[in-house]
């Protein structure tokens, strides 16, 4: 079977885990959590970035600096994971759902104005697969009606707009290092901040509410409990094994593109022959290759060819439900204007499997089976 995904290894992570335990630190905020931190900031040009527990955990201390509250709403896309929804909706907030664009998934920077009320507090946009949203558009929306912006770059570690690294144009980005992306520690993320007099905050509410992060510093003499936080630190364990991936970064991406590129060519004639659809990268966005998919005619057919490559071997996925059609999504959020794409869209997708060091014989294979499913309708 050719699984999906196989999570990201280069090699050192045994070694470096290793490292930490030999040190005695491994409770986070060690060596490695700083050199990860480094890592980002110095590749993205971010004020600050803080290694967090996971990429939801970003999104919720994004929200809790962004003083989101009871009554407030934000503006989203549905076609997102539920975390993205999750940390303002744990803050009291209505997520208020537009519809998205057909040609990157990402959501529709045209329908956001329409959407904003005297409650509106935030807009996320999500970087899906990796390719930005038209930041520009939503950041002059966000400046002329005063509000924050969260940037959802789950996907888009080294992805790029208009030269700019994804998660450092809002106020806020928010990064994942789950099994599934393109660099991993397990379960982790980052919050990325724009703001350098949002850092200290930030700090302590990763801390427990503490001032602890200070303290370390030897900017006090004791740390103590200063407001509301949580946990939000991850392992010195996770951290060691994700910085063995950050140190071949740019390997791992070449390596992610190359795969993206073979599957774009190989089945280019399907599209020409109006069978499929193919990802789109608009002018200005450097993608990371996070994902590659396509997207069949209808939900019945990406039915049918689930199945078709599962029996030969091939194992490929969609995603996500809509989180306005979800039981959460109707109870804590609302849709605005009409659902034209959210939805259709979704039931078309189907990602093909794509990880660093997929082999030239099983990528083969991959499309092998999908243009024998479309050579045999």
């Amino acid at each position: 079977m050719i699984n999906f995904n196989i999570p990201p290894r280069v090699g050192k992570e045994l070694q470096f885990i290793e490292q930490a335990i030999a040190i005695h630190k491994i409770c986070g905020d060690g060596d490695f959590t700083k050199r990860c931190s480094q890592w980002i900031e110095e590749t993205t040009g971010t004020s600050k970035a803080l290694l967090t527990t996971s990429c939801t955990h970003a999104t919720e201390m994004a929200a809790i600096l962004s003083e989101v509250g009871f009554g407030d709403e934000i503006i989203m896309p549905s076609y997102t994971f539920v975390s993205t929804a999750d940390a303002f909706v744990l803050r009291g907030a209505t997520p208020v759902f537009v519809d998205i664009r057909p040609d990157t998934m990402n959501i529709d920077e045209k329908l956001i104005e329409a959407a904003i009320t005297d409650k509106t507090k935030a807009i996320v946009p999500v970087h899906y697969a990796g390719v930005s949203c038209e930041m520009d558009v939503i950041m002059d929306i966000a400046k002329r009606h005063n509000l924050i912006v969260v940037e959802d770059a789950a996907q888009g570690v080294m992805s790029t707009y208009k030269g700019k690294a994804l998660g450092t144009i809002g106020d806020y980005g928010c990064y994942s290092f789950h099994e599934t992306k393109n660099y991993s520690m397990g379960e982790g993320g980052a919050l990325l901040i724009k703001d350098a007099d949002k850092i200290e905050n930030a700090e302590i509410i990763r801390e427990k509410g503490t001032n602890r992060s200070k303290f370390f510093r030897g900017q006090v003499d004791k740390y103590t409990w200063v407001d509301a936080g949580s946990s939000y630190l991850p392992s010195e364990l996770n951290a060691a094994y994700l910085w063995a991936q950050l140190e071949v970064a740019e390997e791992i991406n070449e390596d992610r593109l190359a795969l993206w590129e073979r599957y774009y060519k190989a089945f280019q004639p399907l599209e020409a022959a109006g069978r499929i659809q193919l990802p789109v990268i608009p002018e200005g966005c450097v993608h990371n290759g996070h994902m590659f998919f396509i997207k069949a005619k209808d939900f019945e057919e990406r039915s049918r060819l689930i199945e078709y490559m599962k029996e030969n071997g091939v194992g490929c996925v969609f995603h996500y439900i809509p989180l306005h059609s979800a039981p959460a999504g109707k109870r804590f959020g609302r849709f605005h204007g009409e659902d034209v794409y959210t939805t259709k869209e979704s039931e078309r997708l189907l990602r093909l499997p794509l990880y660093y060091k997929l082999t030239k014989d099983n990528q083969d294979t991959v499309i092998e089976k999908l243009l024998e499913f479309y050579g045999a309708e």
